[in-house]
């Protein structure tokens, strides 16, 4: 049971609102009819990807946020030696090249959010269409 205005404020755990972001984003999505079988499923996927990659988004979310918000990345590297002055060629061979075509990912992105707005225009028609139906059998009764 909550207290009705209480100024206690709890703490989010590193990594908590990085991965509540990604379920979220995915929701919207999906758009799905189950939302906390969705999020099961959701996080599952998530785990398995976290144990065969040995990579964990929640922590890396965690280091970008506190590097961001705290600047703890600078604050943390161990001076060492400077670098050497690195020659013209050196610079050119790590230059990064940049494709001619768009990234799959950028081409996904607008195919998803297209999708997405036809999905949302379709459950609006559906509801419309419900609605009228609705009407129509109150002013029959």
């Amino acid at each position: 049971m909550s207290i009705p205005f209480s100024n206690t404020q709890y703490r989010i755990p590193q990594g908590f609102g990085n991965v509540l972001e990604g379920l979220t984003r995915e929701i919207l999505k999906e758009q799905p009819d189950n939302i906390p079988a969705f999020a099961a499923a959701y996080f599952e996927a998530l785990l398995e990807k976290r144990e065969k990659s040995n990579f964990d988004p929640a922590e890396w979310g965690a280091k970008a946020d506190d590097r961001f918000y705290n600047n703890q990345a600078f604050k943390e590297a161990a001076p060492g030696e400077p670098e050497k002055v690195k020659s013209a060629v050196s610079v050119k061979e790590e230059a990064k090249v940049t494709p001619l075509e768009p990234p799959q990912a950028d081409v996904n992105r607008g195919e998803n959010e297209a999708a997405t707005k036809i999905q949302a225009a379709f459950r609006g028609h559906l509801a419309r269409e419900e609605l009228k139906k609705m009407k129509a059998e109150a002013e029959e009764n």
